[in-house]
């Protein structure tokens, strides 16, 4: 697909990795060199430890310079201009890009576009709602008498690390807005979904003052964790689960003065009324429970259907489920691979559980297995014995639940262990 990726990004320089590396393979199975169908190999990334972490902090640190570095001083309008640069040169690498994401996460070919191109609006958006901060910024505020000059200003150093399933768009997410502001940054990216940031790292370096964006490769452990216990972390920016947050929050030495900007696993209900349209309804939640095979934080991961329609509308959503067409990516069929090596037999322990509790796999392909992919089951009747029922499955497989009362999924959703 691409050549091995032997360089990262510290203190503005694009350094070459002389170290151990990680091969990074596809899910999606090819013929390889002895002509056995087999994971395909995409190329190799740095497996960087605690002293390429060290350097990536010195450098954001002393870019930041307690707010007094070149960036964090840097005009609005400068700090504006080097993101627009920016942007014109990530949109050059646009196919490269698509291909990487096809490849390492089996996104489909449209959605794949998408989130480059919604990565690519969002940018232009956080500009100019930057340069909307800052116009309303320029004037004075008079409270009691007291004139007052409000500003938003920068935190510090930023520990971005993303998610594998958006690994552009929400990871950019997180990062823009943050260097934006006059934040420094230091970007590690998700375990899978890595090599399609390495084309952008140029871009990155030629952008940017030195130190502003620090790019490194390899396990959160190894890099995430030694960079928290420096302390020299102002915010800390994950998407991720829950236990990963608390772990690292644990080894920053001054955790109340720690900054959070968290997305965690959520169990989002899709609630249907007795009234509902049934037809728009079965094609709302086809796309919010099984876009992405249901990998999204967004995701649907429970439906609650009121009792007086779930028999119809369990018929029709699975018949619907089955309808759908599984491929490869650039076929652009709705269902690809998952792309975590694990996630297969994690789907098939969740359905095992709850049908041994006494639910029915409803669609006739429900559960259908391969090395790196699960059909789309439809579990039904879900109740609080399930794992199913308390876990975010992040995955093809969908539980519902009969309610008789409103208040019962609204019960549920106020008891839930998340957040979101």
């Amino acid at each position: 697909i691409r050549d091995s990726c032997n360089q990262y990004l510290i203190n503005g320089e694009l350094r070459k990795w002389e170290g151990n590396t990680t091969e990074v393979f596809s899910v999606i199975k090819t013929p390889n060199k002895q002509g056995e169908i087999s994971p395909t190999f995409l190329g190799t990334v740095p497996d960087m430890g605690e002293e390429t972490a060290l350097e990536a902090v010195e450098s954001a640190n002393k870019a930041y310079n307690r707010g007094k570095g070149a960036w964090p001083t840097m005009s609005v309008s400068d700090r504006l201009k080097c993101m627009e640069i920016f942007v014109e040169k990530m949109k050059l690498h646009r196919e490269e890009v698509v291909k990487l994401l096809m490849w390492e996460i089996c996104k489909n070919k449209t959605d794949s576009y998408k989130e480059f191109d919604r990565t690519i609006d969002y940018i232009i958006n956080t500009i100019e709602a930057y340069k909307n901060i800052d116009r309303k910024g320029a004037k004075f505020d008079s409270q009691d008498g007291v004139l007052a000059h409000i500003r938003r200003g920068p935190i510090g150093v930023v520990l971005c690390l993303g998610p594998y399933n958006y690994p552009l768009n929400e990871t950019f997410c997180l990062l823009i807005p943050a260097i934006i502001m006059g934040n420094t940054a230091i970007f590690k990216p998700a375990k899978i979904g890595v090599l399609l940031i390495t084309p952008l790292l140029k871009a990155f370096q030629e952008s940017f003052p030195p130190g502003v964006v620090n790019i490194l490769f390899g396990r959160g452990r190894k890099i995430a964790s030694p960079i928290m216990e420096t302390g020299k972390i102002d915010v800390l920016a994950l998407i991720g689960h829950s236990s990963s947050a608390v772990s690292l929050q644990d080894l920053h030495p001054n955790k109340n003065r720690l900054r959070l900007v968290l997305g965690l696993e959520a169990k989002n209900p899709g609630i249907i009324l007795p009234d509902a349209d049934l037809d728009h309804t079965i094609k709302e939640c086809i796309s919010g429970t099984l876009s992405y095979n249901g990998q999204r934080c967004t995701a649907l991961k429970v439906l609650y259907v009121h009792e007086s329609i779930v028999d119809e509308f369990n018929r029709r959503f699975a018949e619907a489920v089955d309808a759908l067409k599984f491929g490869m990516p650039w076929e652009d069929t709705f269902l690809t691979p998952l792309p975590e090596p694990t996630k297969p037999k994690y789907i098939q322990e969740l359905i095992d559980d709850a049908v041994s509790k006494g639910a029915k796999i409803l669609n006739k392909r429900g559960g259908d297995l391969s090395d790196n992919y699960c059909f789309p089951a439809v579990l039904y009747p879900v109740d609080e014995s399930m794992n199913l029922y308390h876990e975010e499955q992040f995955g093809p497989v969908v539980p519902i639940i009969s309610y008789k009362e409103i208040d019962e999924p609204l019960d549920a959703m106020a008891a839930s262990d998340y957040g979101q």
